[in-house]
């Protein structure tokens, strides 16, 4: 169900004049997921509310990855050391949240420093998932054990949490028992530059610069387990589906799994793993494709759907949790375990000009309510009632 409340913005919205301080860290060292969703948020807030003054807090200030205009007012550390610079975000920074008296603080990924409660600025955490609680064979123990803590820790020590889908609101009220009533579900929206469309030059030399082939099927995000992508190759595979597979992520060990079973199945050559792409070549690369699978098994939210109906391309993605969600009946939702499933959907979209332009019609409707403006006129309405 949708919560966001498409907030037109009006005088009496933009009257704050407050200063928001952001954990800031994955926004200059996370080139995909949080560091996306903390990209977008800096950006929009600078943008469509400039009368607020922003504070960055982030370890590391060295980044090709945000534009130099939205880089201001840094707050950092004096540690040299990736173990004192973790210390000083966990432990320390609520001491430099109070001296620049800042009026809101938002944890963008999952936490708060600890000892926050130092400040008099009001606590807000976004969380986007509890994935390494629903799938904890995913992570080691050493891994499970801080992230539960932190997230756990953030949600007790904030005024208010943000919940970027309605699945990851459950989550949090089930797993650590926090009372809906402090959790408000605040959709994700996306970056700009896929909005714009791309001439067929630009679209050529992308294709060229990447070596991608004519024809193919995108998916975009880590290569994990999660992500199923081995059901989209079983999928490919059975019926015998003659378009290539591109997937676009940082490989991990379940990439050596893919690699395998196409190989033993004569069908590697249909297979192209990427993970070095320029985020400013992303929406060519999506436009390119023929169609854009998720088949996620979990998700908090999933914002390559957003940009796959942004670029005017068909989806694919699981019947269940926020892909779902977020997806709405502008996608196909197949059952994500299932290859069969998967490739009736894959066959129908690439036999059917009709579906195909139907659905990215779809697309192009549902992509309205996670336009930046409703989210952030949300995330502004959000602040002022704290």
């Amino acid at each position: 169900m949708l919560e966001n409340k498409n907030i037109t913005p009006n005088s009496e919205l933009r009257t704050p004049n407050l200063k928001i301080g952001f954990d800031a860290k994955r926004a200059f060292v996370n080139s995909s997921g949080l560091g996306n969703y903390s990209r977008d948020i800096i950006r929009s807030m600078y943008e469509l509310y400039p009368q607020n003054k922003y504070y960055l807090f982030t370890p590391e200030t060295e980044t090709d990855l945000l534009h130099k205009e939205y880089q201001k007012n840094i707050v950092t550390t004096d540690a040299k050391t990736r173990i004192g610079k973790a210390r000083w975000r966990s432990l320390r920074m609520g001491e430099d949240i109070k001296n620049n008296k800042i009026d809101i603080f938002h944890g963008l990924s999952n936490e708060l420093p600890a000892n926050i409660n130092i400040c008099d600025a009001k606590k807000v955490v976004t969380i986007h998932d509890l994935i390494f609680i629903k799938f904890p064979q995913l992570y080691s123990y050493l891994d499970r054990k801080i992230y539960n803590r932190k997230s756990y820790n953030a949600c007790k020590l904030s005024d208010k949490i943000i919940a970027t889908s309605s699945q990851t609101k459950s989550d949090i009220i089930k797993y650590f028992e926090i009372p809906k009533s402090k959790i408000e579900v605040i959709y994700q929206t996306y970056n700009q530059s896929f909005k714009k469309k791309l001439d067929l030059k630009r679209i050529t030399a992308i294709k060229q610069k990447y070596n991608l082939p004519g024809n193919y099927i995108l998916t975009v995000g880590t290569i994990e387990r999660r992500k199923n992508a081995l059901n989209v190759i079983k999928a490919i595979y059975y019926f015998d589906l003659n378009i290539k597979y591109v997937l676009v992520g940082k490989k991990t060990s379940y990439m050596n799994e893919l690699v395998k079973w196409a190989k033993s199945h004569k069908i590697l050559d249909r297979i192209l793993i990427l993970n070095n792409i320029d985020n400013d070549d992303m929406p060519a690369v999506y436009q390119a494709a023929d169609l854009f699978i998720y088949p996620s098994i979990y998700e908090g939210f999933g914002i390559p759907i957003l940009e796959a109906f942004s670029s005017n391309i068909p989806v694919i993605t699981g019947d269940s949790g926020s892909t779902a969600e977020i997806s709405g009946n502008a996608a196909v939702q197949v059952e994500a375990l299932n290859p069969k499933s998967i490739g009736i959907a894959i066959k129908s979209i690439l036999e059917s000009e009709e579906l195909k332009a139907d659905m990215i019609e779809a697309g192009k409707n549902r992509i309205k309510l996670f336009d930046r403006e409703i989210v952030c006129n949300n995330m502004m309405d959000f602040y002022k009632n704290l």
